[in-house]
């Protein structure tokens, strides 16, 4: 069967990536931010993973507020990065997990989620800045992905419960799946952050560390907030952080924090990560 070797969360925030685009990762302003995941992309170095299941949120760039799936899953060959509006990016199409992601399609249609099935779509910054984090700027990705899009645009967004409800699905159909091949869960998003409104530019750097320490083994406090909780503690965008909650419930109770980096502002958003092993 399929193995679970690990989760990660991590911030993907637009400029992370323009900052790889110009050149700017060694400068005063982003050094630190990226200095942060040295730990994080040595260990997935280390652990080899054949398959990464990112999850993550499409922003008005392959669906747009006309039509707003709850969840979608990608079960494509391939993905393309997406034009933001400045042109594609370069950086190497993503190969999908194809057979992977129709079994976790199935397995969620068998627990009574009703996914919206992509068999041709583009991805944004939601998946290339994690990526690019974790397995920095190949020719060719080591890694296959599966790509799960979570709605935290348009409301109503999904309960923190029924991401973490999907996290168990998405266990159960990496465990069920019959192959010998090594799975990391991305959990994307966050941290705290909000673009609009009285609150624009908001910031709660005593939440974001207490989430990148509580996250791994204070899982409940989160998993049992309302999506009111999410908004007034991280902000309308830091709600984000919902997706997190998938990639914590495919794992054990009990997890190993391995790594854990937070810095901010990285443009107007709190940013960071954690890498969690099963106990």
């Amino acid at each position: 069967m399929a193995e679970i070797i690990g989760g990660v969360g991590t911030s993907h925030v637009p400029s992370i990536g323009i900052a790889i685009d110009k050149g700017l990762t060694e400068t005063p302003d982003w050094k630190p931010f990226f200095d942060g995941y040295i730990p994080g992309k040595q260990w997935m170095a280390d652990k080899k993973p054949d398959i990464a299941v990112v999850v993550f949120n499409d922003h008005g760039n392959t669906f747009f507020l006309d039509r707003v799936p709850t969840f979608a899953v990608g079960v494509a060959e391939s993905y393309k990065p997406v034009d933001e509006g400045w042109g594609p990016r370069a950086v190497p199409d993503f190969q999908g997990a194809t057979d992977l992601s129709w079994h976790f399609v199935d397995k969620l249609v068998e627990n009574h989620f009703d996914p919206l099935v992509c068999r041709e779509i583009e991805v944004d910054h939601g998946l290339q800045v994690p990526m690019e984090l974790f397995f920095g700027r190949p020719e060719d990705w080591p890694v296959k992905v599966v790509p799960i899009w979570v709605n935290t645009i348009q409301y109503p967004i999904p309960t923190p419960q029924r991401c973490w409800e999907m996290g168990k699905v998405l266990r159960e159909a990496i465990e069920s799946f019959p192959t010998d091949e090594k799975v990391v869960v991305m959990g994307t998003g966050g941290l705290s952050h909000q673009l609009q409104g009285s609150r624009a530019g908001f910031l709660n750097r005593e939440a974001d560390e207490a989430w990148l320490d509580g996250i791994a083994n204070d899982f409940e406090k989160y998993r049992d907030m309302s999506r009111e909780d999410y908004v007034e503690q991280f902000g309308s965008e830091g709600a984000e952080l919902i997706m997190w909650l998938v990639m914590r419930a495919a794992m054990n109770p009990k997890v190993e924090l391995k790594h854990r980096h937070y810095y901010a502002p990285a443009s107007m958003t709190g940013a960071g990560m954690v890498v969690l092993e099963n106990a």
